[in-house]
């Protein structure tokens, strides 16, 4: 089952994502987001009441008024891993993001994994942003056009933390 994150979900979130990345610098990003106000939306992951897989999306800021997201942090609790969790919550969140409005979702992950769900470099080629030029840097439209013409994006102060 998936649905959107409850503050009694935290504990777990927390553990879930030092767990999926072997060191807790993810799980300081969400609780900074938290802390700022810039978290858009935040979905688990549950299987038997526990929560096993966790996907965050926060407000970029772009020199235009239309609302751009990225997708970080996603875990999945290492012994859940490779059994599709990761799979269903992009693509609830990218669901989710559409029904919040979002024109477009940035991503900065995996060049191998992320394509699968649209996401391309080629995409985010005319975006100005930090992480710019790398081939982990991608982008998918949620609304047609767009990234078609020049768009700079900040993120959230969480993501210098």
């Amino acid at each position: 089952m998936i649905r959107y994150a409850r503050a009694a979900d935290h504990p777990a979130i927390t553990q879930i994502n030092t767990l999926a990345f072997g060191q807790p610098d993810e799980a300081a990003l969400i609780a900074r987001l938290r802390a700022g106000g810039d978290v858009l939306f935040e979905l688990v992951s549950e299987t038997e009441g526990a929560v096993d897989g966790h996907i965050l999306f926060s407000r970029l800021w772009a020199d235009s008024t239309a609302l751009f997201a990225a997708l970080a942090p996603m875990s999945v609790h290492p012994d859940r891993q490779r059994a599709g969790l990761g799979s269903a919550l992009v693509r609830a969140g990218l669901e989710s993001a559409r029904e919040f409005g979002a024109h477009g979702v940035l991503v900065l992950g995996h060049p191998a994994y992320y394509p699968r769900f649209g996401f391309a470099a080629e995409t985010a080629g005319k975006i100005s942003a930090p992480y710019a030029g790398s081939p982990a840097f991608m982008a998918l439209a949620l609304e047609h056009g767009a990234f078609d013409h020049p768009l700079s994006v900040a993120y959230p102060a969480a993501f210098s933390g």
